[in-house]
């Protein structure tokens, strides 16, 4: 069964233009991603897809594996679905260029269930949320699921309202089978997803269902400049601790 992990990059951005060259420590947030997901012990081959010259050209630079798509992609799961189409893979796996910090070992969370039971045509992650800012911040989406922990919905505002709850937020890695992908992104927005601005969502609202895997591996997606800060410094006190464990 081959397992593909594509990461799609656009280059534009409107709150943070050229966000995966962003330096993190004399390297760019995108090679920081493609480093962190290469150790995953399920993915059989990684891709960085991309609109951009520049980050192709960055990507072969640090020898990373890379393709050149369409610019006219509205979201990244349209970029995934034109590398995917051109693979032969069973699954296929939309890592996010933004996530510097995520963790090898959920990206096989995520994987596991689409190898394990043939009947599920995609899943995600999720996580409880521990800081209270999270509850009322828009770019921090919350879901909910079912007693098999399949979704029920997601959104950018407090659910269920209930603060004192098990919130979760959505963690945006999403594994798919290769058919289902490409099928999905026929389908055309539904309501709920250009209400929410939430593309999960259109799997949903078409009867389809969606896995949730609840992780205890933290991240940091960035979305903003501040995020960055705060990705640069994790990362340079994770280097100074291991450092300090070497001396």
């Amino acid at each position: 069964m081959k397992v593909v992990g594509i990461i799609p990059a656009r280059f534009e951005s409107t709150r943070f233009p050229g966000k995966p060259l962003a330096e993190i420590l004399d390297k760019p947030m995108i090679q920081w991603v493609y480093e962190q997901a290469k150790k995953s012990k399920n993915l059989e081959a990684l891709i960085i897809a991309t609109d951009s010259q520049l980050i192709y050209n960055k990507v072969k630079e640090f020898g990373g594996q890379v393709v050149l798509t369409s610019p006219e992609h509205q979201s990244g799961t349209s970029r995934v679905a034109e590398a995917a189409a051109q693979l032969e893979a069973e699954i296929v796996v939309n890592i996010q260029g933004d996530e510097p910090l995520i963790c090898p070992a959920s990206i096989d969370e995520a994987v596991k269930p689409l190898i394990t039971n043939s009947t599920i045509c995609m899943a995600t992650l999720k996580q409880r949320i521990t800081e209270e800012s999270e509850f009322s911040n828009p770019n921090v989406v919350k879901v909910v699921t079912d007693k098999d922990n399949f979704a029920l919905y997601f959104s950018r505002s407090l659910i269920p309202s209930d603060p004192t709850s098990f919130i979760y937020k959505h963690i945006g890695l999403y594994v798919y089978r290769h058919d289902f992908l490409l099928k999905l992104v026929q389908l055309p927005p539904t309501p709920l997803e250009q209400a929410e601005k939430l593309e999960q969502l259109r799997v949903l609202e078409n009867g389809y269902k969606i896995k949730v895997i609840e992780s205890n591996y933290p991240s940091i997606g960035v979305d903003t400049k501040e995020d960055l800060e705060r990705v640069r410094r994790v990362i340079s006190n994770q280097l100074s601790k291991n450092v300090d464990k070497d001396t």
